[in-house]
């Protein structure tokens, strides 16, 4: 039918109406939906221009495609001021995209860093929407610290003090991460940073035309020692640290060593930015959690970040950064200058989700299945790719880290998982200098459920089995 319309356009004038859909079903004697597609198939050619409600008109002669212009003299602008910087600012994102892009169809996604859509509370959330949405004001401009009843959750759920004035709203937890680092150090100058770390963070830094020095990390997450050299070696005024169930490696901070974090950043003058992400992540058996940093924290060494974004849905990008004494004023100043403020339907939303019955409800049944998706992935691990040291088994969180062999390439095994239809999450980016081994890091929070797991772990066998020698 689209060809035999096809020919027939020569008859009708640029805009010129085509006969309408019922004579077009009487003459061809087929269905509405196929004149529907026929049409639309012209439409997608650029040959005819549907209008609902009036029907189908020829379309006006193609124009020329525009010339391609020159854009080579982008290549030296955007390279001047490297020549000057004494730190050159390096926007690299390709270690968060790796975990934000949408791998082929059919990949299963072991490189996710949100919940997959069947854990998220997407009613509760629609509900809490739209109860926003009627309340009065709820599309009108927000205090630019944002809304007070929720900055008062926010210092609530902190704890050890902090008041609703001692909080800022912010779009996430990134965003959060990005006011923290430009408003603590200036261009040119050291921070440091757990090693491994989120690659998120280090973008945010190097893209600052900050430098990141990293201090070791163990099974019990940042060693004080190696901290206090660092501080004394570089001069850096601020670390940027997860404390509970850090990004990749899982590990959280026993209570002595919390306390010796704090204690070393306050003799060193500096700053430490608390990135308490999974705190909404634990899981079942982890038992009970230990206070944030900033709540055992009077005298205003600790900056802290968290976000609601991690336990709903990516779209809700709502997060709190909390600081003490003057530091509070610079920050809000950054946020103001980047962002102005968080929308106010989002945040009249994520104060009606966590004020709703439902929240408790979702974050027992997200800890219930996180544990139960880490013991299918820890299992179907240690079964199925025993050459794959896994250090540690984390309590929170959504992934699993493991150390490749030396026999088995980073580089190679990345595209490898791709082919064999897994994505997996290289472990490079998560080093700011050298990394000691390869890694890869498995998410079990991104999939379906435990038969994605299984099918994911024996895809990536027989991506190791094909690059091994």
């Amino acid at each position: 039918m689209a060809e035999s319309l096809k020919v027939e356009l020569d008859r009708y004038s640029p805009g010129e109406k085509l006969p309408s859909s019922r004579a077009l079903v009487e003459r061809y004697h087929v269905s509405p939906v196929t004149v529907t597609r026929a049409l639309a198939r012209l439409a997608s050619e650029g040959l005819v221009v549907t209008r609902p409600g009036a029907g189908a008109y020829r379309a006006g002669p193609r124009t020329a495609t525009p010339a391609a212009g020159d854009t080579s003299w982008q290549e030296l602008a955007l390279s001047a001021d490297a020549a000057t910087e004494l730190v050159p600012r390096a926007v690299d994102a390709s270690g968060v995209l790796v975990t934000l892009a949408e791998p082929p169809s059919g990949t299963i996604e072991f490189n996710g860093g949100y919940l997959h859509p069947s854990l998220q509370p997407e009613r509760a959330l629609a509900a809490a929407l739209a109860r926003a949405g009627r309340r009065p004001g709820a599309w009108g401009r927000p205090p630019i610290d944002g809304l007070p009843e929720l900055r008062a959750w926010f210092a609530r759920e902190i704890g050890g003090g902090v008041t609703a004035a001692e909080v800022l709203v912010t779009a996430g937890g990134q965003s959060a991460l990005t006011t923290a680092l430009r408003a603590l150090t200036p261009p040119g100058t050291p921070v440091l940073v757990e090693s491994p770390t989120y690659p998120g963070m280090l973008a945010v830094a190097r893209a600052a035309g900050l430098r990141p020095v990293p201090v070791p990390t163990d099974a019990d997450g940042i060693r004080p020692d190696l901290l206090e050299a660092a501080f004394r070696a570089t001069g850096a005024r601020v670390l940027v640290c997860q404390p509970l169930f850090q990004n990749p490696t899982g590990a959280a901070l026993p209570e002595q060593r919390r306390a010796a974090v704090v204690h070393v950043a306050r003799a060193a003058g500096a700053f430490v930015i608390e990135d308490d992400f999974a705190r909404r992540l634990v899981h079942e058996d982890a038992g009970p959690l230990p206070p944030t940093l900033a709540a055992d924290d009077p005298d205003g060494v600790v900056v802290h970040v968290c976000s609601l974004t991690k336990p709903t849905s990516p779209s809700l990008r709502v997060g709190a950064l909390a600081a003490r004494g003057p530091v509070l004023e610079r920050l809000r100043a950054i946020q103001v200058v980047d962002s102005f403020f968080v929308p106010r339907p989002l945040q009249e939303a994520a104060l009606e989700l966590v004020g709703s019955p439902s929240w408790t409800r979702h974050l027992r049944a997200v800890a219930h299945e996180l544990k139960s998706r880490r013991d299918t992935m820890t299992a179907a691990v240690v079964r199925h790719l025993p050459e794959l040291a896994l250090p540690h088994v984390p309590s929170g969180g959504y992934h699993l880290w493991l150390r490749l062999p030396d026999t088995l390439p980073e580089a190679a095994l990345f595209p490898a998982a791709l082919r064999a239809g897994v994505a997996v999450a290289p472990g490079r980016p998560y080093f700011c200098a050298e990394p000691p081994a390869g890694h890869i890091r498995l998410s079990f929070a991104g999939v379906a459920g435990p038969a994605e797991i299984a099918e994911g772990v024996r895809r990536l066998r027989t991506a190791i089995d094909g690059v091994r020698p």
